[in-house]
């Protein structure tokens, strides 16, 4: 059992150091909407590789083949990273924090009063497809689910990914409190400069997701 809990430790310290766009939109969205916000997207996420686990543990052959479809998810993933980026660089305005009851942005509905309201689905939603449509994420749970059953029976691979998922949840938990907290003291310009940043990320990421498969077709 020690040894299960180590293995989902080790997993786990590979998620949290990734360097993906799911960690740069945590930020992001904790900065824009509050813990609140960034608690809605990380569920979302958490859902995602929850229902990834189940489904490669459970469910490994089918799985697998979905990653015969990984140009066709790739593809789709790299759209949704394309629209985020071209959006969050391009189009996304920031105005002084006295005006933002006149101000919609992303995930935010303005109500008949004129107040903002945040939609805390709309940013759920946003985590739970960043996540699901990462063909990295659906290679990497399967990936460990195919090496673990190896080695490892139903019950160790399965205080496997509860460590590794329950590390991977406070880590993030981390990163909202900590987003949160600096955004706060942040000022209007540099939080747009975060937006620009973030949205800069997102379409390199996209043409990262596009060129892996380019060269594949090659």
């Amino acid at each position: 059992m020690i040894d299960a809990l180590l293995n989902g430790l080790a997993i786990s310290l590979l998620l949290v150091f990734s360097v993906g766009p799911v960690i740069f939109t945590i930020i992001k969205q904790s900065i824009n909407h509050g813990k609140r916000g960034g608690f809605s997207f990380v569920a979302g996420v958490w859902l995602s590789d929850i229902i990834w686990v189940v489904l490669s543990n459970g469910f490994s052959e089918v799985v697998k083949s979905l990653l015969n479809f990984k140009i066709s998810i790739g593809i789709a993933g790299s759209m949704f990273l394309l629209g985020m980026g071209i959006y969050f660089a391009f189009i996304k305005k920031i105005k002084p924090r006295q005006q933002q009851e006149a101000v919609v942005i992303a995930g935010d509905e303005i109500t008949q009063t004129g107040k903002r309201k945040t939609n805390y689905f709309a940013i759920f939603s946003s985590g739970f497809l960043l996540n699901t449509l990462n063909p990295a994420v659906i290679a990497f749970w399967v990936a460990m689910a195919v090496s673990l059953a190896a080695e490892y029976n139903f019950y160790h691979r399965t205080i496997i990914f509860i460590t590794c998922l329950a590390i991977n949840m406070l880590a993030d938990v981390g990163k909202v409190m900590g987003a949160g907290s600096i955004g706060n003291k942040l000022s209007d310009k540099n939080i747009l400069r975060i937006n620009r940043i973030s949205g800069i990320l997102y379409l390199v990421f996209a043409l990262v997701i596009l060129g892996g498969i380019i060269y594949s077709l090659l």
